[in-house]
């Protein structure tokens, strides 16, 4: 059994197939489908139901799985301890962010960083909440943004904090409301953000909480055209503050939104028993730094 082995079975699981799966890790079909027969001849237990075109967990295949994250993650851990050695003259920051308001948080703190520590390699990772996660645990990624609460196992490092503003077409009856809620928008149809999005979460709870029962228009990954389906009167959506007013458009309209528990709070999370090398820790006190110097509350 070898980390490979590990990494590419994980991969299986995660991407939901074989072709998938090759993609990620760059190898063939073949090569990863030997891979976990391998896995699976070492084990003497299959550990996937291949289903048609899906492959769905065994019993052993939800152990195998399991471990696997842990001892990727504590391999990591390994490597990192090593090159704290090596203190910031080299090494590797890896950060998993989110496509929702990464450039206007962090775009700044790149340059910054790289300004000051020109030999430390950044490697960008960019996917819906979820699957941060799932690199997080597994020790793929060293830091993740997520939006708060985070799961238990992880710390974290408050970012910032910002409500949500209701964005409405410029014609809808509710936009010159001072604030509104979901019972106000209840007969309104939403435009959310694509499957895997935390802030989605959110929005669905609150709606449970008002016993309104959202009809969802559209779904995309990419603000923009939210806005853009928004001022065509297609539906409402909802965007933290300071992205409502980056992405202001003539032809909406944006209320605060009254809602409880509905703010957009990310911060900066990592597995509570990682070791955090130099490069990662001089990363979270830019983040302080940033915070202090812009007045932002966490």
């Amino acid at each position: 059994m070898n980390l490979r082995t590990l990494r590419t079975f994980v991969e299986v699981v995660r991407q939901g197939g074989f072709s998938q799966a090759a993609e990620v890790v760059a190898l063939t079909q073949s090569t990863v489908s030997k891979a976990v027969k391998t896995l699976e001849e070492e084990l003497g237990m299959p550990l996937l139901d291949r289903l048609g075109h899906r492959n769905e967990l065994t019993a052993a295949g939800e152990i195998a799985y399991r471990r696997a994250l842990v001892l990727l993650a504590e391999h990591h851990d390994l490597v990192a301890e090593i090159n704290d050695l090596r203190g910031l003259k080299r090494g590797v920051l890896r950060i998993g962010l989110p496509p929702v308001g990464c450039g206007v948080l962090f775009a700044t703190m790149f340059a910054t960083y790289r300004s000051r520590y020109p030999d430390i390699d950044i490697e960008l990772t960019e996917y819906g909440s979820k699957r941060l996660r799932e690199c997080l645990e597994a020790g793929e990624v060293d830091l993740a943004a997520l939006l708060l609460p985070v799961d238990e196992g992880f710390d974290y490092q408050p970012v910032r904090n910002e409500p949500l503003m209701a964005v409405l077409p410029r014609s809808h009856p509710l936009a010159q409301r001072q604030r509104i809620d979901f019972a106000d928008l209840a007969d309104s149809p939403f435009i959310l953000f694509e499957a895997g999005f935390a802030l989605n979460a959110k929005i669905l709870a609150a709606c449970e909480r008002k016993g309104v029962t959202p009809r969802v228009a559209a779904r995309s990954g990419q603000i923009d055209f939210i806005v853009d389906l928004v001022a065509a009167g297609l539906g409402v959506a909802f965007l933290p503050r300071m992205l409502a007013h980056k992405h202001q458009h003539a032809g909406i309209a944006l209320i605060p939104l009254d809602e409880p528990h509905t703010d957009w709070h990310i911060a900066l999370a990592w597995r509570a028993t990682a070791h955090l090398p130099p490069a990662v820790r001089a990363w979270l006190e830019l983040a302080r730094e940033q915070q202090r110097s812009t007045g932002h509350p966490d």
